[in-house]
């Protein structure tokens, strides 16, 4: 589909009926600025750019993708247009859909933890609402290109007509692929599939979902993670793939998610039909210590282990416990086996961004799954800064150099901010995504939860100004001047919010008649 053959087919249609009023050329606009029809359409598109960055990727780990985390239409919306403005292109850029955010901010609860207990409808919603905003932000930015073509027109100036006719034809969408949690699956694998096929209507290409019990759900990042046996976690792989195939999205992404390195937690003893089958390596995890009959007690769950009766560690919640130490060989055997059973991507949640160690995790996957890619959560969690501090100054002392002049528990202060050490610091945060890509396989870097800090930020410094000394001078000199200066679209917030949309659909719809809010009054012609 281009503009010229949506310009081409709609004047044909209108000399066909011959239909007063009605311009081809005004319809063949209003379908080219919103060309994507469905949630369906918008997967399918989204789903086919993943899939051609995956391979790039394969061809070249240099070729990493990014996305940070959105909680509302409006701010994915501003992201897309500002990642146009610096760099000319949405390539290889994504927006993440954090579930984390969706129950601290959406939820008709209120605020809530991380725990699965806000609606699931909830994230659908917040995709479609995604979704809506891009496709406005399409609309918004091709109306300008039209402007100006009429404009051009108007003048005679045939040269800078071609050059707006063939800028509209190679339009670059604002809709971007979306990665949209769907945390454990809100229940069932049945309860999976018809969540997934919400989201996917919304235009969701790739579901995240995690092994842990839907119903005992906690961030990845806090304690008390409980996870499920393989063939459970399975079951809503296959979920998730029957709902993008019954859709027609044949490309849909499944990312797989394990919390096993911080889960030392299991509620129920896995299945076995065999020795080493994926139930009894689950089960091999356990804590266990040796009982006989004699030594049984009544209520005790036993299993048979190489030949010998076995009680598993049952704690008081009735959860049982994983051996410690075994988080790495879980999380590897996690992966391989939802790579092997329908998924695309690995998503592996560590406690720390060390490189070393998720690629270590990652080598032992591809010696079995070679091209096995990660999607790699670069989590607001860390205290990034103390992080890589201590990491350097482990590596110094390793290398022999002298750190007494560091204070390794101490590395955030101020006092480090000028030293060598914090300058090597600050350069491997800055290479930390390349690097890791390079290395670890992982594909694709998020930040899962940074609008939800950049907006309690920003809103504090105004709050600050503005009720403090600065007065109104803390709006102006602390956000529009910036706005004006830097070249912010919504400094004309009329403009994006489709005023200037609107007053060409009523131009279509009345013609002369038209009572246009842009005209010499309008005060957003101060921002022109």
């Amino acid at each position: 589909m281009t503009y010229l053959n949506d310009l081409n087919e709609m004047n044909a249609l209108v000399r066909v009926h011959d239909w007063q009023g009605i311009s081809g050329d005004a319809a063949a606009r209003m379908a080219w600025q919103n060309r994507f029809r469905t949630g369906i359409d918008i997967a399918r598109y989204t789903a086919r750019i993943v899939r051609a960055d995956m391979t790039a990727y394969d061809r070249d780990p240099a070729a990493f993708t990014q996305s940070l985390g959105c909680w509302h239409g409006f701010i994915a919306q501003q992201k897309i247009i500002s990642i146009k403005k610096h760099f000319g292109s949405t390539a290889r850029k994504y927006i993440y859909l954090s579930g984390w955010m969706v129950a601290a901010l959406r939820s008709e609860f209120g605020p809530l933890p991380d725990q699965s207990m806000h609606e699931k409808t909830s994230v659908p919603a917040l995709i479609e609402e995604i979704y809506t905003f891009l496709r406005q932000a399409d609309a918004r930015e091709l109306g300008m290109l039209f402007r100006d073509l009429d404009k051009a027109r108007a003048q005679g100036d045939r040269a800078s007509e071609r050059r707006l006719v063939d800028a509209i034809e190679v339009h670059e969408s604002h809709v971007v692929p979306i990665i949209a949690d769907i945390d454990a699956g809100f229940g069932n694998a049945e309860a999976t599939y018809l969540l997934a096929k919400k989201m996917i209507q919304a235009g969701a290409c790739a579901l995240q979902i995690e092994n842990q019990v839907s119903d005992e759900k906690q961030c990845g990042h806090q304690d008390g993670k409980v996870t499920v046996p393989h063939e459970d976690f399975i079951a809503k792989i296959r979920a998730c793939r029957y709902a993008f195939l019954e859709l027609g999205v044949e490309d849909g992404l499944i990312v797989a998610r394990t919390d096993s390195l911080g889960a030392g937690l299991t509620k129920q003893i896995a299945y076995s039909r065999a020795p080493g089958d994926l139930g009894d390596q689950y089960n091999g995890f356990l804590e266990c210590e040796s009982v006989t009959p004699d030594t049984a007690e009544d209520g005790d769950v036993l299993i048979m282990r190489g030949g010998q009766l076995q009680r598993p560690k049952r704690l008081a919640s009735n959860l049982y416990q994983f051996r410690p130490g075994t988080g790495e060989d879980r999380c590897v055997l996690d992966c391989i086996t939802a790579l092997r059973n329908g998924a695309d991507l690995l998503w592996i949640e560590t406690e720390k961004p060390h490189i070393p160690q998720i690629a270590g995790m990652m080598d032992r996957v591809r010696k079995v799954v070679p091209n096995a890619k990660l999607v790699y959560n670069n989590s607001p969690s860390f205290n990034w800064t103390l992080s890589f501090r201590q990491q350097v100054f482990d590596a110094w002392a390793g290398e022999g150099r002298d750190v007494s002049a560091y204070e390794r528990d101490a590395l955030m202060s101020v006092i480090y901010d000028a030293s060598d050490l914090a300058r090597e610091a600050d350069d491997r945060i800055r290479t930390f995504q390349r690097d890791a890509a390079a290395r670890a396989g992982i594909f694709h870097h998020l930040i899962t939860l940074p609008t939800y800090h950049t907006a309690a930020l920003s809103t504090d410094q105004l709050a600050r100004d503005y009720f403090g000394d600065a007065g109104m001078l803390g709006y102006v000199a602390g956000v529009q001047r910036r706005e004006i200066r830097e070249g912010i679209a919504c400094v004309r917030h009329q403009n994006m919010a489709g005023s200037d949309l609107g007053d060409d659909h009523k131009e279509y719809f009345a013609g002369d008649a038209a009572l246009k809010a842009g005209g010499a009054h309008n005060t957003m012609n101060q921002f022109a």
